[in-house]
């Protein structure tokens, strides 16, 4: 790393402030951000969501929506050029070339009808003007760059025809076609598997060695900012609270907002339950087969092995983690114990096989066995308030003698994952992403159910927000003896919850036993790898 000021900025921010609407009810999203940027460097920019650290990387490529946004002060200049309200000429000369950005979602990012080799190709069009064999060239010579295997194989790709981290790649590749000199990485890690996610940061490190550009980088992981950053800067509601090199603002944070945000990472350890409590759920010898069809009759040739042969075991008060890069059968597993989708092998749900069960015999178990999504905001209906989302399934399983009763049960739901009762007749966009995972864990709960199966349930929030559900987790848990199937990437919020542990690959377990056990003696390559990753280590005790 270099050391900071040793440079002249590239870019200048001073005083910046950025509103959204007009007048009394504008909303102040940026307040007096200042900052500079040096060759070489990297500058992080950390915060919660809402903090203003997406804003003000925005605001830099002059890309909020004008003029809805506004920025009633402030001064942003590259190499001493003011983009703050520059012709949209100088502006075009400066996006995607001189300043490039990397997004959070690169599916989102990408556009879904065009080839890789188009999508690369259109940067280079417009800022250099290459056609033709030139611009092929320096096509696969980017891809190449940023380590996309067998390159010219992947021209015609489209972006639902590669992995998450080959979609990042290809983002990086965009970002990097001229040669900027400066990067904006806003969260480009964050949909990520951690392995993935280690290779990303090491990819863009190497690169800014070599290209010497510097780096904006935005995100709410302090792991990732101890690994990338020269110098941080720390947002908390539209302001920098707190600023310095790296080294300095973790070893001795002043502000009580930066020890918050330090002292948020899931903690504690499993409830300990008594290791013979009864099984509420297994499995044994599970298989999950998608045919793969091929030829004008569509005979099947082969199959996707999602789960190919899982033995799992949940007992009441215990929580089963289950870890594994994308498409290694997780997500499949919790489906699959549901019944949600097909399967062949042996369900027990508390001594009862349901695996050959009519959907009518079914019906009486799934008030029991119940399923916490990835995405709160996706799986909540933005038209139904919370009250109708959470009682749904007291209606559809006839509890409650009429709608007073059930108002009752769901003010009692709602309070007990920490949200006000009187929420109840509001919608699920009038809330935090924190409250709307908690609305989805109260639907879950309303029904008093023996099994949970959480899919991922604190990706998509902030680390102080996943400590709260973590916590809150583990409490529901010791009050009701529910049984948890814990489903993440995430290997610190797997720590804090799960006692015994499935580590999944293609389908297959390739390590399970005691959490404990596994967390500090992994047996298996692959899960040293993951271990390694999430933890940001060089090697696993145990290793």
């Amino acid at each position: 790393m270099k050391d900071a000021g040793t440079s002249t900025p590239i870019l200048q921010v001073r005083d910046l402030a950025v509103s959204f609407g007009q007048g009394a009810d504008a909303v102040r999203a940026v307040k007096g951000v200042s900052f500079d940027l040096a060759k070489g460097e990297t500058l992080a920019l950390v915060g919660e969501s809402g903090s203003g650290k997406s804003v003000t990387a925005l605001s830099v490529l002059q890309l909020l929506p004008y003029p809805r946004a506004r920025h009633p002060s402030g001064s942003i200049r590259l190499w001493g050029q003011e983009l703050v309200g520059a012709p949209e000429r100088t502006l075009r000369g400066v996006r995607g070339n001189r300043v490039a950005m990397v997004f959070q979602e690169p599916m989102t990012s990408l556009n879904p009808l065009h080839s890789v080799e188009r999508q690369v190709a259109e940067v280079l069009e417009i800022h250099k003007g290459l056609r033709g064999a030139a611009v092929r060239a320096r096509v696969l010579e980017l891809l190449s760059l940023v380590g996309i295997p067998e390159a010219e194989k992947r021209l015609s790709a489209l972006p639902h025809e590669l992995s998450g981290g080959q979609r990042q790649r290809v983002m990086i590749a965009m970002a990097l076609a001229n040669e900027p000199d400066i990067l904006i990485a806003d969260e480009p890690t964050t949909a990520l598997d951690v392995t993935i996610q280690a290779q990303i940061l090491m990819l863009l490190k190497d690169l800014q060695s070599r290209l010497g550009m510097a780096m904006l980088f935005i995100t709410h992981d302090l792991g990732i900012v101890r690994k990338m950053a020269d110098r941080v800067c720390v947002m908390s509601q539209g302001e920098i609270v707190e600023a310095g090199p790296v080294v300095q603002v973790f070893d001795a944070p002043s502000h009580p907002y930066t020890r918050r945000l330090m002292a948020a990472e899931p903690k504690g350890k499993p409830n300990r339950p008594p290791a013979d409590s009864p099984v509420v759920m297994e499995a044994r010898e599970l298989r999950v087969w998608f045919p793969i069809k091929s030829g004008i009759l569509r005979r099947t040739v082969a199959h996707i092995k999602a789960v190919d042969g899982i033995s799992v075991s949940v007992r009441a008060g215990r929580t089963v983690g289950v870890v594994g890069e994308s498409g290694s059968g997780k997500t499949t597993l919790g489906l699959a114990l549901l019944r949600l989708i097909g399967s062949k092998g042996a369900i027990v749900f508390q001594g009862a096989d349901i695996q050959g069960m009519s959907p009518a015999a079914l019906r009486p178990k799934r008030r029991e066995m119940q399923m916490v999504f990835q995405d709160p905001y996706g799986s909540l209906s933005p038209r139904l308030s919370v009250g109708q989302i959470v009682g749904e399934g007291l209606e559809v399983h006839k509890l409650g003698r009429d709608a007073r009763e059930r108002r009752t049960m769901i003010a009692q739901a709602l309070a007990e994952v920490g949200l006000d009762p009187d929420t109840q007749d509001r919608y699920p966009h009038e809330f935090s992403g924190g409250q709307r995972q908690r609305i989805a864990i109260a639907r879950a709960l309303v029904l008093k159910p023996r099994f949970i199966v959480l899919d991922e349930p604190t990706s998509a929030l902030d680390v102080s927000v996943q400590a709260q559900i973590v916590d809150l987790l583990r409490d529901i848990q010791a009050r009701h003896g529910i049984g948890y199937l814990f489903i993440s990437h995430d290997l610190r919020v797997v720590k804090a919850l799960a006692d015994e542990l499935i580590v999944m690959k293609d389908g297959r377990v390739v390590e399970a036993g005691p959490a404990e056990t596994l967390f500090s003696g992994p047996r298996t390559p692959y899960t040293r790898a993951l271990m390694a990753a999430a933890f940001n280590l060089e090697t696993v005790e145990g290793g």
